[in-house]
């Protein structure tokens, strides 16, 4: 897919590629430090090999979609990744039903090319992907401090469904030895 932008340069929204991996680590570590209102940090080694090995079995998977946004000069702007969830009705009185959602997992644009049409042209290949496996229900998470995205999921229909806590085990145990 080939959009044009407001300032008539054009984009291309395509599967990404085993190339694009190590900008793709980049661009998840820019959306961790964007959620966390943290500075730049270095990820760990460790943590960059992780996750170049997602990215990279994420590619081979027919059940996973990873595009990117590339602008004519060959840079990357822009990520957006899909999953195919399958869940089994768990009713004695749905039969064998498989219910299939789709996961959005990490859409990510340069700040530089943001309100240029890249998030809306990202999403729209994610959805073709989604009805290609006959998906008819999205689920994405965002955290409750990015305000940036719960408008932006919200303006599309995205409502919060449920809430998702987290806390430190030490914390819980803790907790639970002040009860005895």
């Amino acid at each position: 897919m080939v959009v044009t932008m407001n300032n008539s340069d054009k984009f291309t929204i395509r599967q990404a590629m085993q190339v694009d991996v190590p900008v793709l680590v980049d661009f998840l570590a820019k959306l961790a430090l964007h959620v966390a209102g943290e500075p730049p940090h270095t990820l760990k080694k460790a943590e960059r090999s992780r996750l170049m090995a997602t990215l990279r079995s994420s590619l081979s998977d027919p059940n996973k979609r990873l595009v990117v946004a590339e602008t004519d000069d060959g840079r990357l702007v822009g990520m957006g990744y899909l999953y195919v969830w399958r869940n089994q009705g768990i009713w004695e009185q749905s039969g064998d039903i498989e219910f299939k959602s789709g996961i959005i997992d990490d859409v990510w644009v340069e700040p530089d090319f943001r309100k240029l049409g890249i998030f809306s042209a990202i999403l729209k290949e994610l959805l073709a992907f989604a009805e290609s496996h006959a998906i008819n229900e999205l689920i994405l998470e965002y955290a409750a401090s990015n305000k940036e995205a719960a408008v932006t999921w919200s303006k599309l229909g995205f409502k919060p469904t449920g809430i998702r806590a987290a806390a430190f085990t030490a914390d819980v145990y803790e907790v639970l030895a002040k009860r005895r």
